[in-house]
């Protein structure tokens, strides 16, 4: 400071409370002088630079205004620069973690795994992951922002505090905010090494939480599924049964919102079982259990004693549609989820493919002869950029994500290699609920048709086909995606119009390979109904057969896809290796995907 006096004054109205220096007193930049108490608060006022203390002019208990004079500073001598830097540096020595931090800071520390290491080990025994360990195999390192992760079962009333912390962290449920991929995400899971994965009341307030959270920001999110329902054993929770909670209701809006992923590995029952369901997508590990109601469930409705594995094994699940995507583990479900997530995240720039030439082959020359559509699909797509959802189900249709030139889409394939291709109960449901999906996210939907129409016969209609085949045209009807469709070999009927929104016409193109067929119906059948009478009329068995095969072969003639084409039911016959290239530059060429506001969710089913 210079070498005129300087006085401190007061920066508010209040009282003082002390002066710790008094006339002759060295002092520093920083040094309290006076500490003043305002509103209940305490103000500590510091002096501005290094200096004498001259004059006092108050004393605890007077009132001051803003203001006024409380100390004069004179000039002091000056210190040494070795002097100062060792002022700064036994000040910084001194400085310590505060009781309320360090109680902080260990309290954080017992939400962790190296607080629990028997609960841990316990865990690894039975091969599997803790839930901590799949969040941090899952997300970005460093991104994951934690909701409610102090909290604690609301059991106060028969368990202490210290006991609670210890036994039941988080409440059992682990959730928060974080990256995956680079990419802002949401991890919500279940922790069964807390009370079995039971939902506690804590438990259901930090969902509440976290799926408006989701909602707000418009988070992609995964969800771990393993434990039970409801906790009847959480004393502290007010009311009688909870039915009030709005955790299920909240996750269930996301739907259509945000791509939602569930895993499921161990037991997933009763509430865990219904979070799951809800998902768009769902992964189970091969030795996973998945049921509405758990063995208590079970023997409480007096419906017989069943040991959990009992239960919706995977085995199960997969083949009745539950299941989108088995796993060997919880590892590979945690990339299976990274992988997923990534088709919704845009185009990447990265991209490699098999030579095209080789779809000229896929379909034999022989048209009688079934072949794998899954091996076109492996060829049109970037390499290794194909995840096949709902496999052990509607064998009769292929569902995928994929790539083409680095584009996500989603693909609707015919599998002759089951009823010919024939669209059945399973395969129009798996079909339309996938449809569903891609719209949701604005995925553009590729169709590969090789279909001769829909299943047949009074097994299928047993199934209430007549409903849910028409599931089909109801949502291929109202997609806002763009959407194309490529014959590869049958298109006969209204399974063919299914595989194109309804129409030939309705795809943004309908194309066929050169091995393409079209009709109204199937050929040969066709042939029986519309020249009966004709071939009745043969009486010698050998020329009725041949006449009948002259008949397929001129009606197969008629419905080659170079004759149909030139009627315009189609837009063009294409070399097989130019497939890809038409997708990707119609996907290009297609305007953004508009949405009007209605709301729109993925039927579960």
């Amino acid at each position: 400071m210079g070498d005129a006096p300087v006085t401190v004054v007061s920066p508010v109205v209040g009282t003082v409370v002390s002066v710790p220096v008094g006339p002759g007193d060295s002092v520093d930049a920083g040094t309290v002088v006076a500490v003043l108490e305002a509103m209940k608060m305490e103000h500590p006022v510091e002096a501005g630079d290094r200096g004498t203390v001259l004059e006092v002019l108050v004393a605890p208990g007077d009132t001051v205004g803003s203001g006024v004079a409380l100390v004069v500073i004179g000039p002091g001598a000056d210190r040494p620069p070795a002097a100062a830097a060792e002022g700064l540096a036994a000040a910084a020595a001194t400085v310590v973690v505060r009781a309320d931090l360090a109680e902080v800071l260990e309290r954080r520390a017992r939400t962790g795994d190296d607080a629990r290491p028997d609960a841990v080990a316990r865990r690894h025994a039975r091969g599997r992951r803790t839930a901590r360990e799949n969040i941090a195999d899952l997300i970005d390192d460093g991104s994951f922002v934690e909701y409610g992760a102090l909290a604690v079962a609301a059991q106060r009333e028969r368990r202490t505090l210290d006991d609670l912390i210890a036994t039941t962290p988080a409440d059992g449920l682990i959730g928060g905010t974080a990256r995956i991929g680079g990419r802002p995400c949401a991890v919500v899971s279940y922790d069964y090494t807390v009370l079995a994965g039971t939902q506690g009341w804590q438990g259901h307030r930090k969902k509440d939480r976290l799926f408006e959270i989701i909602e707000r920001l418009e988070l992609p999110v995964v969800l771990f599924a393993e434990g039970g329902g409801g906790r009847p054993g959480d004393t502290d929770a007010p009311g009688v049964s909870g039915l009030d909670c709005m955790a299920f209701a909240l996750w269930a809006r996301l739907s259509g919102r945000v791509p939602t992923i569930g895993i499921a590995s161990g037991y997933c029952f009763a509430g865990n079982a219904a979070l799951l369901g809800c998902c768009d997508t769902i992964v189970a590990t091969a030795g996973a259990n998945i049921g509405m109601g758990g063995p208590a469930m079970i023997e409480g409705g007096g419906l017989g004693v069943h040991e959990p594995t009992d239960i919706g094994p995977t085995s199960v699940q997969s083949a009745n549609g539950v299941v989108d995507i088995v796993v060997t583990d919880e590892a590979q479900a945690v990339a299976v989820a990274k992988r997923y997530l990534s088709y919704f995240a845009g185009p990447v720039a990265d991209w490699t493919c098999a030579d095209q030439r080789a779809l000229r082959s896929v379909v034999p020359d022989n048209r009688r002869l079934a072949y794998d559509v899954r091996r076109v699909l492996d060829t049109m797509a970037d390499v290794d950029t194909v995840l096949e959802l709902r496999r052990g189900f509607g064998d009769g249709m292929v569902t995928a994500l994929a790539r083409i030139e680095g584009l996500p889409l989603g693909v609707v394939a015919n599998n002759p290699l089951h009823l010919g291709g024939a669209i059945d109960r399973d395969a129009a449901d798996k079909a339309a609920r996938f449809m569903q999906l891609c719209d949701a996210f604005g995925l553009p939907v590729l169709f590969l048709c090789d279909t001769p129409g829909f299943m047949v016969g009074p097994a299928a209609e047993e199934t209430a086909q007549v409903r849910h085949f028409a599931r089909m045209f109801v949502t291929g009807a109202h997609l806002t995606v763009p959407f194309f469709t490529i014959v590869l070999r049958k298109g006969y009927g209204l399974g063919a119009q299914a595989m194109a929104g309804g129409s030939f016409h309705a795809p943004l193109f309908t194309v066929s390979w050169p091995t393409g067929e079209f009709g109204g119906m199937g050929l040969e059948g066709a042939v029986r109904l519309g020249f009966r009478r004709e071939l009745d009329a043969i009486a010698d068995p050998t020329a009725r057969q041949a006449a009948y095969d002259r008949m397929v072969a001129a009606a197969y003639d008629r419905g080659r896809a170079l004759n149909v084409a030139t009627h315009f039911e189609i837009d063009d016959v294409i070399d097989p290796a130019e497939s890809r290239r038409l997708v990707a530059d119609t996907v290009r060429a297609a305007p953004p995907v508009r949405r009007d506001g209605t709301p729109r969710f993925v039927d579960p089913w």
